[in-house]
């Protein structure tokens, strides 16, 4: 769990920065709701169950993030 929390935070602030490496809110927050999505799907299901939940974690998590990058300043 300690490890999700770090990931998160990691995610959070490399949003915050976007302006001044080349990439748009948008696109940190696709990649950082990918991550998070992810992580949070692989606390599901077993076995190939797992990997779907963890797929869909992160396509989830890259829409979702991707559209509150859009919508930062």
């Amino acid at each position: 769990m300690k490890r999700i929390a770090i990931i998160a935070a990691a995610a959070l602030f490399a949003a915050g920065c976007a302006d001044g490496q080349g990439l748009t809110n948008q696109q940190v927050g696709a990649v950082g709701g990918a991550v998070v999505g992810g992580i949070v799907g692989s606390q599901f299901g077993g076995g190939s169950g797992k990997t779907a939940a963890t797929i869909a974690g992160a396509v989830v998590g890259g829409a979702v993030g991707s559209e509150v990058g859009k919508n930062m300043q």
